[in-house]
This record gives structure tokens, C-alpha cells and sequence, in this order.
């Protein structure tokens, strides 16, 4: 809880507003972590850099995943759970029922903040529709943390026109993540034709000698294009956070 917000309770408590019980129990809420016994929440997280904490439901059951979602959000009013399964989703929604599945991503998400402007100039681009999952936990990422996303899709470099059909959008970004996968060659082709950075998200897309995604991630991190950076295999969520540090969105 940032000053603003406990300045608030004094404020209910000095008007009468709030019993200094109520004030209590609030301010308990506040403290900077709390432990489940299997997890060790960062409360602070969101007045330290800008977002709470996330939750990566990959390996957890779907019990700590829901436990860990609901303390979340019983405090900071936003939450994210990326990498999970339909099974947390349901728990959690017997205690969250405004909670999103979002089937692409695998993502589970809730939010009662107040509505604010978005922050323009996140553009994501797919190369194909195989990728988009990732690239849609990068759009959930970035718009959970107040971005207004363009997402392009389907202009991988088999069909290099799709691709220059689309310059004034790329042109018009701030920041441009760029989500291929087999080759993993269009973060290069968009790095050689924006000004904005570019930050290359290799997927697991491909078969053979993609590696799982290895090539396409060794291929981003060779690119000689400039201005361009990379995140790891499948990490929608990184290239979705990172574009949203870039463009401020964690400071409003």
C-alpha cells in the first residue's frame, strides 16, 4: 500500500468514517509480504516498480495457484497468472467470479482497479497464427500494466508484403515486439525498418532442428539489426512488461 492509500484510512478513521478496528485490519493487509506456507507473497512489489506480483502457474497445483492469485489481489486489486491451467481457474473463481480465462495464453486474470488513460505506442506483431498465443500474453501483459496494444498478426517473412502493408502502424510505435517463431527472422526485417526498439520474442514454434524455439532464439540474438533486444523462449509476459517500462506505463 503506497502513502497515498494509508493516508486515506487515517483520513476515514479522523472523520469518523472508519472505527480504528476497521483501520487495524486494513493496515494488517499492508504488510509487506505474506506467507501461505508454500509461497511468500511481495506485496510491496507494486509500489516498488510499478505492478504487483505476478504468478507463474506453471508447476504450481492448481490449489497454491489460487491461494497465491486471490492474497494477491485481495491487495492490490489486479492480478495475473500466466502459464496456468482451467482447473486453477475454476478455484479461483469461486472466490473471484469478475476472474478471465484467456484459453490462448493459458492466462488467468482479474482486475477492479479504477480506469485510468491508457499509454499508447506498444505495437505486437505476429509472424504467424501458431505464434499468437505468446503474443497475446505479451497484449494481456502490457494492457493489464495500462497500454492501449495494436496487435498485427499473420505477416511472417513467407509473405514479405504483409509485413510492408503495415509500415505506418510500425512507424507510429513507441516500442515493437516482435513474436516469431521456426526461423525466427522478422524481428530482424522490423528492426531494419522502425526507429522504435525492437524487443524479439523467439516461440517454441517449429519442428526438427527448431530446437523448440532454440533457433529462432540463438537467430534473434545473432540479428544485426540495431536496436534490437531479446527475451526468452515463450516469455510473452517479459516482452509484454518490458515494453510497458519502455513506454512509462509503470510509473503512472
Amino acid at each position: 500500500m503506497n502513502k497515498s492509500q494509508i493516508s486515506e484510512i487515517l483520513k476515514l478513521v479522523a472523520d469518523g468514517k472508519m472505527s480504528a478496528e476497521q483501520a487495524t485490519s486494513e493496515l494488517s493487509l499492508t504488510a509487506p509480504t505474506s506467507d501461505l506456507g508454500f509461497a511468500n507473497i511481495d506485496h510491496d512489489r507494486g509500489a516498488r516498480i510499478g505492478f504487483p506480483e505476478v504468478v507463474y502457474g506453471l508447476s504450481k497445483t492448481p490449489i497454491e495457484t489460487a491461494e497465491i492469485a486471490e492474497r494477491i489481489y485481495s491487495i492490490s486489486n489486479v492480478v495475473l497468472v500466466t502459464k496456468s491451467s482451467e482447473e486453477a481457474f475454476a478455484l479461483f473463481q469461486k472466490s473471484v467470479p469478475e476472474a478471465v480465462w484467456e484459453d490462448g495464453p493459458r492466462a488467468i486474470w482479474a482486475d477492479r482497479r479504477n480506469e485510468k488513460d491508457l499509454v499508447k505506442g506498444v505495437v505486437v506483431v505476429a509472424a504467424g497464427t501458431s505464434d499468437l498465443p505468446i503474443a497475446r500474453e505479451a497484449v494481456l501483459t502490457a494492457s493489464l500494466m495500462g497500454c492501449d496494444v495494436n496487435l498485427i498478426t499473420d505477416v511472417g517473412i513467407a509473405g514479405l508484403h504483409r509485413i510492408s502493408g503495415r509500415i505506418d502502424e510500425l512507424n507510429n510505435a513507441r516500442v515493437v515486439i516482435v513474436v516469431a517463431g521456426m526461423e525466427g527472422a522478422l524481428p530482424s526485417v522490423v528492426g531494419g525498418l522502425v526507429k522504435a526498439p525492437v524487443i524479439a520474442l523467439p516461440t517454441s514454434v517449429g519442428y526438427g532442428v527448431s530446437l523448440g524455439g532454440v533457433a529462432a532464439l540463438l537467430a534473434m540474438m545473432n540479428s544485426c539489426a540495431p536496436g534490437v533486444s531479446v527475451v526468452n523462449i515463450d516469455n510473452g509476459f517479459g516482452a509484454g512488461y518490458q515494453a510497458a517500462s519502455i513506454v512509462g506505463a509503470t510509473w503512472s
